[in-house]
């Protein structure tokens, strides 16, 4: 029987949408034959699943088990766990093809959805609404699959373990840091993992918990770092890590409570990475500060600058042979000494490595960075058919007035005194905004150009 998902749902990156209301076990189900089916007819016959800690997750794991099996693929469920250790499993599994993890990442408690690769990449985009569309048309294979269940967590950590260099791995004992990994499903993987690790580590909130009792899971909302703050001032801590809910997104925060951005983490990674990599090009996403590409130039990288989107950035990293990339949202992704896939675990554990062979603190680290005024991202309320559109408009304007735009993702608009940025939420009914300039007057400057724009179009920007 054919299946029509919520239009809402089939986001660029993954399938997300409102437990109970947009999304549900039927959509579960059918996503599960649609995907199989795809597998199938790419030669493929098994698939890895797993899923985050909501408490919708094993409900919607149980049907799309169901769904694809029903098409024929057999199925290797890892259970409880990140986002990364599902893609784990696809890559290191010989004889696994494809692998979906059940998550609502950083979403409110009551989301949840599906995140998808095959053959090592990310299914989004076009792909993500061919299988809407195999599942409207009933396009499904029939089969009578089977599914196993595989232990994977040991192997996930005694991976992310022997991803660091003797060297870095003999320094980490002079450390000591936080780890908050705030009820979301990295917690069991983060005990495992700081178990096994010199120095010495400091856990909040690692029971798995899908109502998120303490804080939201999303590392990017400095509210959600204030227990983070709290332990290292109290222990007085190198640095410390938070994770999102399902382990994917890094936040950090340093000896001071600052703190450190994903452009400004990829600053650091860049900086190490370079030095055995030179001349290596280095990804971030349009809502990296300026900062950012210099610094990466400096080093003798090659910066690019590319689409925000997980799942865009690990397509783009592995046909041009890029060793790093990463967004402000804390994806961060490693293809020297890993897999080129977003993994938190692995960001803090670089960071740590960074550190020793860098010879300098996280903190000092930071302080080196240069003090720009800038915005965190700014996220503009509206509807999902009216954002792409307040895009098109403000770019138009900008364009009959002859402006510096780059357009790889929404336009962001080159000034003597700095940059603006506006783009459509590929994840939310939002725009989101970002500015930066050398000091406040210009700043200002440049958020009233952007709230001019987004008058004219009927937006106002929250204060």
């Amino acid at each position: 029987m054919a299946h029509r998902f919520d239009p809402t749902i089939l986001r660029e990156y993954d399938v997300r949408g409102v437990f109970g209301d947009t999304l549900g076990p039927d959509d579960a189900r059918a996503l599960g034959r649609s995907f199989a089916t795809r597998v199938r007819r790419h030669g493929g016959r098994r698939i890895a699943v797993g899923c985050d800690g909501r408490i919708s997750s094993p409900l919607l794991e149980h049907a799309l088990v169901e769904g694809l099996t029903a098409s024929g693929v057999d199925v290797v469920r890892i259970g409880l766990g990140p986002t990364p250790m599902l893609y784990f499993a696809e890559a290191s599994m010989e004889d696994v093809q494809g692998g979906i993890q059940v998550t609502g990442s950083h979403n409110p408690a009551n989301h949840n959805g599906f995140k998808l690769v095959h053959a090592g990449h990310p299914v989004f985009g076009a792909e993500l609404r061919r299988l809407g569309d195999m599942a409207a048309a009933g396009d499904w294979l029939d089969g009578v699959g089977r599914w196993e269940r595989r232990e994977i967590l040991t192997g996930y950590v005694e991976r992310l373990l022997s991803g660091l260099d003797g060297a870095a791995r003999d320094g980490l004992g002079a450390l000591r840091i936080g780890w908050d990994a705030g009820n979301g499903a990295a917690g069991p993987a983060i005990e495992a993992l700081t178990a096994r690790l010199p120095g010495e580590h400091h856990l909040l909130f690692t029971a798995v918990d899908g109502t998120f009792p303490h804080h939201h899971p999303d590392p990017t909302e400095e509210r959600n770092l204030a227990d983070l703050r709290a332990l290292v001032a109290a222990k007085r801590l190198d640095f410390g890590v938070a994770f999102d809910g399902d382990g994917d997104r890094i936040g950090v925060v340093d000896a001071m409570g600052r703190i450190i951005w994903g452009d400004q983490l990829l600053m650091i990674f860049a900086e190490d990475v370079l030095r055995d990599r030179p001349g290596a090009t280095v990804l971030a996403d349009v809502k990296a500060s300026g900062a950012l590409f210099r610094r990466i130039a400096e080093l003798g990288g090659r910066p690019e600058m590319a689409p925000t989107g997980h799942s865009v950035i690990k397509s783009r990293m592995k046909p041009i042979g890029a060793p790093l990339a990463g967004e402000m949202t804390g994806h961060l992704f490693f293809a020297d000494r890993w897999y080129g896939f977003d993994d938190a675990l692995y960001a803090a554990l670089r960071l740590m490595a960074a550190s020793v062979r860098l010879g300098r603190s996280v903190t000092a680290l930071r302080s080196a960075m240069p003090e720009l005024a800038s915005t965190p991202e700014l996220r503009i309320p509206t509807t999902d058919q009216r954002k792409f559109a307040v895009v098109a408009e403000v770019r138009e304007r900008l364009a009959r007035q002859g402006a510096q735009v780059t357009t790889v993702d929404g336009v962001r608009v080159d000034r003597p005194d700095g940059w603006w940025l506006l783009r459509a939420s590929n994840t939310q009914p939002m725009l989101s905004a970002r500015a930066e300039s050398a000091d406040p007057a210009g700043l200002g400057r440049l958020l009233a150009e952007m709230d001019a724009h987004l008058a004219e179009s009927g937006v106002v920007r929250p204060g």
